[in-house]
């Protein structure tokens, strides 16, 4: 299922995060369940949920990193798939 960009991720009332140097452990306190993301599933992490949309999220790390727009686009719609999968993230609109 492709996400629309122009959705925005906000923290799901029942997750926790600790970043532990470049990388984060999260926790659902519902299903009390760990996850872990590496230094760029951080990265992500950090700028949707500090964005006010996915497609500005998408454009920052577009202009951060040296990646392919369509690399980048695949690999934030599966990073948001898992996390909305886990019920870690919530979409909402912009």
């Amino acid at each position: 299922m492709e996400i629309s960009f122009a959705k925005r991720v906000v923290v799901a009332p029942d997750t926790l995060i600790n970043v532990i140097g470049e990388e984060s452990v999260l926790l659902n306190l519902k299903n009390e369940q760990y996850y872990g993301l590496d230094f760029m599933g951080t990265q992500m992490w950090k700028t949707l949920t500090g964005s006010n949309s996915i497609q500005l999220a998408y454009d920052k790390l577009l202009d951060e990193y040296e990646v392919g727009a369509d690399v980048l686009q695949k690999d934030l719609n599966d990073l948001l798939q898992k996390l909305l999968a886990n019920g870690l993230v919530e979409l909402q609109d912009a």
